[in-house]
């Protein structure tokens, strides 16, 4: 709680401190959309929902870029997230917007101490590697924030170090749980959930094609998330680019019933 408030308080005291920087915004954007394909296509399509395949080499270097964004270990990540579509929207989901109001759904449950336990029998096929229950175990998760906090430091100084990691550290958060909250609150339903998940444009460019997440919702195990060609999905790009060179894949894709499922 003390560590996530005080990189907000590191980000503007730092920004006052430097003064406003057009360079420096757009480090911390650039840095922002870097990282956020990072955190959608680590913790959330692969850790959680397995929707491409990889080398366990690219599987840990996934690890170790996702948890860079201080959103802790990918088997913490992945057993909450999985814990929230097996109970999405309903009492026992643990960061429904609907049950339990924005705040505890955006950011409520994920700086609180009631959920820092992993469940590892929701994870089974990702707690079998010892290199990711190393970095999921005590404060093991925070060794890449602070290895991505000192490359900034030392490649960029402290303008570096504001601009590149804490703004943007505040952004990817903000941006990561707004999918949490906002995605269940806002736009359009194309498919009959059994959740209030619904589609944006706007929040599908903010995270990357995340904001997709009624699509989500409806075909989990997708590795696009845009279903449509008009649906941009940056991380998905990324993953056909990261196929063309063998790095990844198997990208699943929904089947033609799951794209023409009626509408509610």
């Amino acid at each position: 709680m003390l560590a996530f408030w005080g990189v907000h308080i590191a980000a503007i005291v730092g920004i006052i401190h430097l003064g406003w920087s057009w360079r420096g915004a757009a480090l911390a954007i650039g840095a922002y959309f870097v990282r956020m394909v990072v955190v959608t296509m680590g913790y959330h399509r692969y850790f959680a929902h397995r929707s491409f395949k990889t080398s366990r080499v690219f599987q840990f270097l996934l690890a170790l870029g996702a948890q860079s964004a201080a959103q802790r270990g990918v088997l913490w990540w992945a057993s909450h997230h999985r814990f929230h579509h097996k109970h999405s929207d309903t009492e026992l989901d643990i960061h429904s917007a609907q049950r339990q109001g924005f705040w505890h759904s955006h950011l409520g449950w994920v700086v609180g101490s009631t959920f820092n336990e992993t469940d590892l029998n929701l994870v089974g096929d990702l707690a079998k590697y010892p290199e990711l229950r190393f970095l999921n175990r005590g404060n093991w998760p925070m060794l890449p924030v602070v290895a991505l906090a000192l490359a900034f430091l030392l490649l960029g100084g402290l303008h570096g170090l504001v601009w590149g990691f804490f703004v943007s550290s505040v952004l990817v958060w903000h941006g990561s749980f707004a999918i949490n909250s906002l995605s269940h609150m806002f736009g359009r339903r194309r498919y009959a959930t059994s959740d209030d998940s619904r589609n944006s444009m706007l929040l599908a460019l903010l995270t990357t094609g995340e904001g997709w997440h009624n699509n989500h919702h409806h075909y989990a195990s997708s590795a696009n998330q845009g279903f449509r060609w008009w649906q941009i999905d940056l991380t998905y790009y990324v993953l056909r680019i990261l196929a063309v060179f063998g790095i990844v894949w198997d990208l699943r894709r929904p089947p033609e019933s799951a794209l023409n499922a009626p509408r509610p």
